[in-house]
């Protein structure tokens, strides 16, 4: 092999080594900023669902609330009683004295199913979307509207909640929109207070629900 072969072989080699040290560091940028960016990319993924969520449980209680105005399904069977002066009293300290007042599930038996179906069933049922405990209250001593008018707490739970171990949002622990990871299995979804009113309800029967109209 003379000089100038030797040197053209030389060359080729030189430049094959090169372009292989250029795609190894290629890679390395590439994967630091894959790492870098991965964190915002989990983030706002589990964001988005979590919102998406909250979403559904938005339509899941007023789908009960609306059956239950139609009555396609029955009226809550948990009830917090409450006379009119303590009503009267939580109610101008907080919006949501109803929920405030209400022990949160141990179990989904007593529960509504929501399911991804749309269906709304009555609790004894296993759902494979949201659960939704709906909590009635009675004003002892008054019956204005004869039982057909009331106030409804609602709260709504994911399917996998931990029941046993569930908080309430009223003591703070509502489930978070924006999260990092699954989000929080404990806490309701959303929680929300309501009337439930059939025929022409009188505004007499809604203040006493309320504990009086001053």
């Amino acid at each position: 092999m003379n000089p100038h072969q030797q040197q053209e072989s030389s060359a080729q080699f030189n430049e094959s080594g090169f372009t292989i040290i250029e795609s190894l560091v290629a890679i390395l940028v590439v994967s630091i900023l894959l790492v870098a960016i991965a964190p915002v990319l989990v983030i706002s993924t589990a964001t988005r669902v979590q919102a998406r969520r909250v979403e559904l449980a938005t339509e899941a209680a007023k789908a009960l609330v609306n059956g239950i105005n139609s009555k396609i399904v029955s009226d809550p069977t948990i009830t917090v009683t409450l006379t009119a002066d303590t009503t009267r009293k939580v109610s101008t300290s907080t919006s949501d004295y109803l929920l405030s007042s209400a022990a949160v599930p141990t179990a989904s038996s007593s529960l509504y199913c929501f399911n991804k179906n749309g269906s709304l069933v009555n609790p004894g049922c296993t759902s494979d979307l949201f659960y939704i405990q709906a909590i009635r209250l009675a004003v002892s001593g008054s019956d204005p509207d004869k039982g057909q008018g009331y106030r409804l707490g609602i709260r709504v739970y994911r399917s996998d909640a931990q029941f046993g171990s569930l908080t309430a949002a009223s003591s703070g622990k509502k489930a978070a929109t924006f999260t990092g990871g699954l989000g929080d299995r404990k806490a309701p979804l959303l929680e929300m207070t309501t009337e439930i009113v059939r025929g022409q309800s009188s505004y007499s029967a809604l203040c006493s629900r309320l504990g009086g109209c001053q």
